[in-house]
């Protein structure tokens, strides 16, 4: 074939010029099948052959033309284009999908394409499937021959590339399981072509390939972490191809096949009385891609710990949330467990944009609480001028009966005689009124019409449901976490879910208190204020909302911090006790039995400001209930000095006052002295406890009212009381009566002490009384000794403490004080002698002693009851302390312990202070003594 001369070309006549470009046409379908032709094609006829418009050519695309046909006759001299038969062709496709070039299977596949358009042009539709069955099943689903998956793959893209838009959807279940089934295949570059092959097909299907999103996402998920680069290149263009298409489609697009073919179009109405036109609701069909479908494979996947998957995850979370008409939001509770855990990621990438995404979500929770305060508050105007309207109707009735009354009784006086004409008149008159009220009733019609049409309105996030009390109960989940990042996210959620929905917490709060609490002794500073703010918030809620709070797991939860470590997890938890009874005391009662022994325990406790406020807590409790619960707060207390020998040596005195500081002293005192005069097992800690409550007694500022009052003798019945249970113990008791100026009283116990046993603990407690007698509290008895007459008893007593006391640092102090006033005392006496001598005197001082002597016999009556009782306790401490030795060791003499023989020694030179007994009345000397030596070091 010789090269076509341009000239003839264009001497050719019209048929001809026809016939040349029909050549040209069918040439280059032919062209198109072979891969070497195809640069040809695209360079030489889709650029020459622009439009031939019935046979007429321009001069440049006759030229074009004409080389175009000798490039032709090239390739066909070279023996590169050949014409096949429709056998032909279907082998040759088949034999280019199975080949191991790609560029042969893709030269298949454009032929495959060529035959899928041929057959729907010719209306074989059957062949279509035949094809696509083929391909499934020779091809895509031979696992064992790659090739062969390759060119399934890519023949099915071809099928759906020729099948276009509008065809795609009948055949696109048949196309998408044997692609989506080679996404498992472990040959990475069947994984890669499934991609293309999945791209190609969505890029043609566009919405439609959201009915399959739930099988697209989960493949997705896997790819983005697939370990090779290339599978995950491809990936990430098929992420971003169906990232758009949802987006565009996701909210509105409804599939093809689910249209039914009878559709008609929407039906509308006219509306009578506003003269709109409405659109009558008709049920919405099924679109193609169904968020509470993939909510649950979400929530699944959201799970993977591999980094790029998790930021896979949050980039969908993120678009998904961006588009309006899905309303993701109100799905939160179902991934946000896992996408908190997000910001503990080791990949930065991934800690930075789940924090971004969880504030982002925050704030669109703060908008939609907006909008429905809005909505409501909208609402509640609205009804307020509904009801304005109404009752501006009702009144405009109102008047227009009574104009009507007043017409009809004008009508009555003028006359019941009257024309036709003044008849008239009033039916004219009657229908004018009747017009009226017919108007008003028309306007409020109206009315209520514009209030509906405003109620109709909607704004978009009004109808949003939040499951906030699921998203608390998740977040309270993960406040206990070990890192920081979360926590802070965590609390900053918390609060501003505080502000939006207080109501949803009330149930929590008991779960909340048991993590939040420990977190206020956190080292990170803003964390520790975002709990400590929270804190504050929970407590005004529980204040105001205390009918609806649950006081015995709240109580219960609290109770358990005071075994926290850290001071100001305790000091918070009692805060919150004291509110809740300050808030209802009685209610506090009632579901605390328990919280007694939790804040007894709690005296124990290493920090002042614990002990200072579980005081606080009990005193209040106390003062606000009745004698019940005081009294079982006593017995506690000393139930617990009882069972703890460390609080009962180093608390007990601290404890003690500072409850007499916030509750009546007296009562206290009173109390528990007749709980420890019922004590009958162990003695000698009753001794311990009276010798605390007597020390506090002399010299505590706390209970100097009470100090005072027995002193000026204001309360008899309390020092019968104290008597009672202080004669188990000597030596406090002894202090009392000094204290009390009952100087008879305390030379005949003093007389009495030599009748039972006189151990070191003994003559320990008498050295704690000289010293005592030094200080202020006493300066009353010193000044008495001036008046020796009149105080002969407390001479005798003093003295006889001389004479108890071993030769030590005290009695050298007592001896001293007693030499002192020995002057000023014989001189007193000896002007009494002279006095007595000379009658006068002598008259006076009888008649003195005679009126003396009404109130000396009933106090001698009084002293004598109160000697028999602290006979009955010091014998009743003997036969206890005989028992206890006999136990120790049965059968043998023993000297008790801590006890000295007549013959032994007892060197007191040294300070007594530095040595006393313990409960067992060794030589070990207990902590309280030595802080009482401290005090009185100071006070003297």
């Amino acid at each position: 074939m010789s090269d076509i001369d341009v000239n003839s070309v264009q001497n050719l006549d019209e048929n001809s010029k026809k016939e040349v470009a029909n050549f040209i046409q069918q040439q280059t379908s032919k062209a198109k099948i072979q891969n070497s032709v195809t640069n040809f094609t695209d360079m030489c006829f889709k650029k020459c052959v622009t439009t031939v418009n019935d046979g007429n050519l321009d001069r440049n695309e006759e030229e074009c033309l004409g080389n175009c046909l000798n490039r032709l006759e090239q390739v066909a001299n070279a023996g590169i284009l050949v014409i096949l038969t429709p056998d032909e062709v279907d082998k040759s496709i088949k034999r280019g999908l199975n080949d191991r070039i790609y560029d042969k299977r893709k030269t298949a596949a454009l032929q495959l394409e060529r035959v899928v358009k041929e057959c729907m042009g010719n209306g074989e539709m059957d062949k279509i499937d035949l094809i696509i069955k083929e391909l499934r099943s020779n091809y895509a689903y031979a696992v064992h021959q790659p090739n062969a998956r390759y060119g399934g793959l890519i023949g099915l893209a071809a099928v759906a590339i020729a099948l276009g838009q509008s065809e795609v959807p009948k055949y696109l279940e048949g196309i998408m399981h044997p692609v989506l089934a080679c996404f498992g295949d472990q040959d990475p570059m069947v994984r890669y072509f499934a991609c293309e092959a999945l791209y190609n097909i969505a890029k043609v299907s566009k919405g439609e390939i959201l009915i399959y999103f739930n099988e697209i996402f989960d493949v997705l998920c896997k790819l983005v972490a697939d370990p090779e680069m290339s599978v995950k290149n491809a990936a990430d263009i098929l992420d971003r191809l169906i990232k758009d298409i949802v987006s565009e489609k996701a909210a509105t697009y409804v599939p093809v096949l689910s249209i039914p073919p009878d559709t008609s179009p929407l039906a509308t109405m006219v509306d009578p009385r506003t003269g709109k036109t409405l659109q009558v609701y008709q049920q919405q069909l099924p679109k193609a891609f169904s968020l509470s479908k993939f909510i649950p494979l979400l929530k699944e996947r959201m799970f993977a710990t591999n980094p790029y998957t998790r930021m896979f995850l949050v980039s969908w979370l993120r678009l998904l949330d961006s588009i309006p008409d899905l309303e993701m939001i109100s799905y939160l509770a179902s991934f946000l467990d896992p996408l908190i855990s997000y910001l503990s990621s080791s990949l930065e990438d991934v800690r930075v944009v789940t924090e971004n995404f969880l504030k982002l979500l925050l704030h669109e929770i703060k908008g939609i609480y907006e909008i429905k305060d809005l909505v409501k508050s909208k609402e509640g105007r609205d009804s307020e001028k509904k009801e304005a309207a109404k009752g501006e109707v009702d009144s405009a009735k109102v008047e227009n009966r009574d104009d009507e009354a007043h017409r009809k009784d004008g009508n009555d006086v003028s006359g019941k005689n009257t024309d036709s004409g003044d008849k008239n008149g009033d039916s004219n008159e009657e229908e004018s009124s009747n017009k009226s009220r017919d108007e008003d009733r028309g306007s409020a019609n109206n009315t209520e019409g514009i209030e509906v049409e405003k109620d109709g309105l909607y704004i978009p996030g009004q109808d949003v449901e939040i499951d906030c009390p699921k998203i608390i109960d998740i977040l309270i989940n993960n406040l206990d976490s070990s890192e920081e990042t979360i926590q802070l996210m965590v609390l900053e959620w918390l609060r501003t879910l505080l502000e939006l929905s207080p109501q949803s917490f009330i149930i929590f709060m008991p779960k909340l208190l048991s993590v939040l609490l420990t977190i206020i002794s956190h080292n990170n500073f803003q964390l520790q204020n975002l709990t400590l703010e929270l804190n504050t918030k929970l407590m005004g809620l529980a204040s105001s909302e205390e009918d609806k709070i649950n006081y015995p797991m709240i109580v219960n939860q609290l109770s358990l911090q005071f075994v926290n470590d850290n001071e100001s997890t305790r000091l918070a938890a009692l805060d919150w006790l004291i509110m809740l009874h300050d808030n209802s005391p009685n209610k506090f009662l009632e579901h605390s039995d328990n919280i007694f022994v939790m804040l007894l325990k709690a005296l124990n406790d290493s920090s002042e400001k614990v002990i200072d406020k579980d005081l606080e807590l009990l005193s209040k409790i106390s003062n606000q209930s009745d004698d019940k619960y005081f009294q079982s707060f006593m017995v506690d207390l000393v139930d617990l000095f009882k069972k703890d020998r460390k609080i009962l040596d180093s608390k007990a005195d601290f404890i003690i006052r500072t409850i007499c500081k916030s509750l009546d002293s007296e009562r206290v005192y009173k109390t528990i002295s007749k709980v420890l005069s019922k004590e009958e097992d162990n003695l000698n800690f009753v001794s311990i406890v009276i010798q605390i409550l007597n020390n506090n007694l002399i010299i505590a500022p706390e209970l100097q009212h009470l100090r005072h009052k027995l002193i000026r003798g204001e309360s008899e019945d309390l020092f019968v009381d104290l008597f009672s249970c202080w004669s188990l113990n000597s030596p406090s008791l002894l202090c009392l009566t000094l204290l009390t100026s009952k100087y008879k009283l305390s030379w005949e116990i003093v007389s009495k002490m030599v009748n039972y046993d006189i151990s070191l603990n003994f003559l320990v407690q008498l050295d704690l009384i000289i010293q005592l007698l030094e200080s202020p509290v006493f300066a009353k008895l010193r000044l008495d000794l001036l008046n020796p007459r009149r105080n002969m008893y407390l001479y005798q007593c003093l003295y006889g403490l001389l004479m108890l006391l071993p030769q030590s640092k005290s009695f050298k102090v007592l001896q001293n004080r007693l030499e002192a006033v020995t002057p000023m005392a014989s001189l007193q006496l000896q002007a009494e002698k002279s006095s007595k001598d000379k009658g006068k005197a002598g008259k006076h001082y009888n008649n003195s002693s005679s009126n003396l002597s009404i109130v000396g016999k009933a106090e001698d009556d009084l002293n004598e009851k109160l000697l028999q009782v602290f006979d009955s306790s010091q014998n009743r401490l003997d036969v206890y302390k005989q028992n206890n030795e006999n136990k120790q060791q049965p059968g043998a003499a023993v000297i008790p312990q801590g006890s000295e023989s007549v013959d032994t020694p007892i060197d007191f030179q040294q300070t007594p202070t530095h040595t006393s007994p313990s409960t067992n009345e060794n030589a070990k000397k207990p902590s309280y003594i030595a802080k009482l030596s401290e005090r009185l070091g100071r006070n003297m």
